[in-house]
């Protein structure tokens, strides 16, 4: 058997306040992609996770043997199986690599279950193995809230203008830590914004029927990262300046996107190389389309 394990991007993102739990509240729009990783799996004696990737752990503390041991404990009958991930998504990126990975895996026991779970048992389960999780029972875009685990799909007039959209990833060969990223934003002076204001924003884009997908794109983690690394800024602004394009950071980096026109605009061969001027042979550059 085998799933289909899509990245990410994070086309909204605004962390609005920190919760008594030590979490982070946020409002995201987030989109999976038409690239991703694959899970294979097959029946074995114990859950076991193998991975083209030597750099990824294939321990307990993967998300995929995490969400086998969570799948159950829920009470999810399903034989034992021998996962086997190829990785495509970069890791530290915000592209929501490992998070897919486990929701890939869930499907997966589903599938060889005797009894499968309700959807909104699966649901929960997904939540509790990380906020980003969730994201992926959908299938294209949607609303995130809380810690990623409440979601709301978006009017159709408005997910029409973002399915389908061709979009360039792209990312340094550094890695960003999501702990660091949501430590650094949390301890910035001007605090964090009111729910409200980031509501508004989104509700503006959404009312404003026709706009462009590149009039939604924000990301709060911009502020750390940039000061942090100024390497991501340096690039987006040639982007912006160079080729028209509108490139934001994924998440809490260090991945970054663009959306590219349906129809002519940059050459993907000139885009690939003027980042990896910017940040070397080692940058990673890849273009797909949002699903």
């Amino acid at each position: 058997m085998t799933e289909f394990s899509p990245a990410k991007v994070n086309l909204f993102l605004a962390v609005t306040g920190r919760r008594p739990d030590g979490y982070h509240d946020l409002l995201s729009v987030a989109a999976p992609l038409r690239w991703g990783d694959e899970l294979a799996a097959e029946p074995a004696d114990a859950d076991t996770l193998a991975c083209d990737d030597p750099a990824v752990p294939t321990d307990a503390a993967n998300l995929v043997l995490r969400a086998a041991a969570a799948f159950r404990a829920a009470g999810g009958g399903a034989p034992a199986l021998r996962f086997a991930l190829r990785k495509r998504i970069p890791m530290s990126a915000g592209l929501g690599g490992g998070s897919s990975n486990a929701v890939a895996a869930l499907r997966l026991l589903q599938r060889r279950a005797a009894a499968p779970l309700a959807p909104g048992a699966l649901a929960g389960l997904a939540a509790g193995l990380g906020a980003d999780c969730p994201l992926f029972l959908a299938p294209g875009p949607v609303v995130m809230r809380g810690r990623g685990e409440r979601l709301e799909a978006l009017p159709a007039e408005a997910e029409g203008r973002l399915r389908g959209r061709r979009i360039l990833l792209f990312k340094p060969g550094f890695g960003i830590s999501t702990a660091w990223a949501y430590a650094r934003l949390s301890a910035r002076p001007e605090g964090l914004p009111l729910a409200a204001e980031a509501e508004a924003r989104l509700r503006a884009w959404i009312d404003a029927r026709g706009a462009p997908a590149e009039e939604l794109l924000f990301n709060q983690f911009e502020l750390p990262a940039f000061d942090k690394f100024p390497a991501l800024p340096a690039l987006l602004e040639r982007l912006r300046g160079d080729f028209g394009l509108a490139p934001r950071l994924s998440g809490s980096g260090s991945a970054c996107f663009a959306l590219l026109p349906a129809a002519g605009g940059p050459d993907g061969a000139d885009l690939s190389a003027a980042i990896r001027k910017a940040w070397g042979a080692s940058a990673f550059v890849a273009e797909t389309a949002l699903a």
